[in-house]
């Protein structure tokens, strides 16, 4: 076999023993969009500029329930008047690139704009750089209106206090720089104080700082799979859960400009 035959014959062995390779499940090899989370904010804070009354849906811990996830953005899209959309974490279950990937595939089919937080289960292997990659950092806020949405990382038992969870420095920062259009405030998070994962050492702490927001309405969280609301401090601020997406409900709120609120569960 002269070497030029040979040369023709490796290379179609490399060639089709390339479609066989795979590559690794925590490559962080991200295809598609990018820094959503920056993307969808922006065009959050522009459809809702000058209004008083908003309306948002929340879903949360989707991972591996690709079907229903699927049917709840149907369901919503049908709605026809919902402004945005708040995951709450827990997009993935084992932290693996794909699963965040197609996630992401699922949710840019809502024909609103949406956000996701950072859930415990996305922190696994390298979770939470592909959940950077694709959405930005897992503390964030935006401006719908006259509410601010202070949306946090909680997952503190996940970091073995390498990182500040919760980030009272950021907390400080948004209340120290709130716009001046800001009358109410909303905060998200993947889990609630008191529950083992939430650096209980700062639960109180991390109270007294809500408390020192505007008007704050409510506190949202998703993780336990379950749908309760609980005044979890006693100081009339009430916590949300949202239930997982098998449930198959999502919530909707309402908050007006009066300063109240409605608050619905939506079967789908």
């Amino acid at each position: 076999m002269t070497n030029r035959l040979l040369f023709f014959v490796l290379l179609a062995l490399y060639i089709s023993g390339c479609d066989m390779l795979e590559t690794h499940p925590y490559d962080v090899h991200i295809t598609g969009e990018r820094e959503l989370t920056n993307k969808n904010i922006q065009l959050i804070e522009n459809k809702m500029q000058g209004k008083k009354t908003i309306r948002f849906a929340m879903i949360s811990d989707t991972q591996r329930w690709y079907n229903s996830t699927e049917d709840v953005v149907k369901a919503i899209n049908a709605h026809g008047d919902i402004d945005f959309v708040i995951h709450g974490g827990d997009q993935s279950d084992f932290g693996v690139t794909k699963e965040f990937v197609w996630m992401r595939n699922i949710f840019n089919k809502f024909q609103m704009p949406y956000v996701c937080l950072l859930g415990n289960h996305d922190c696994l292997g390298t979770g939470e750089d592909a959940y950077r990659a694709i959405y930005g950092n897992p503390n964030f806020a935006f401006t719908a209106g006259n509410v601010r949405f202070i949306c946090l990382n909680t997952n503190a038992m996940e970091y073995d206090y390498s990182e500040p969870v919760p980030d009272f420095n950021f907390i400080e920062n948004e209340l120290n720089n709130l716009p001046s259009e800001v009358e109410k405030t909303v905060f998200a998070m993947h889990v609630k104080p008191f529950e083992f994962i939430f650096n209980n050492n700062v639960a109180k702490i991390f109270q007294l700082y809500v408390n020192q927001f505007p008007q704050v309405q409510f506190c949202l969280y998703g993780h336990e799979h379950q749908l309760t609301v609980d005044d979890l401090f006693n100081d009339g601020i009430l916590y949300f859960q949202c239930p997982c997406i098998d449930k198959r409900i999502y919530l909707l709120f309402t908050i007006k400009e009066d300063g109240t609120y409605d608050y619905e569960t939506v079967e789908f």
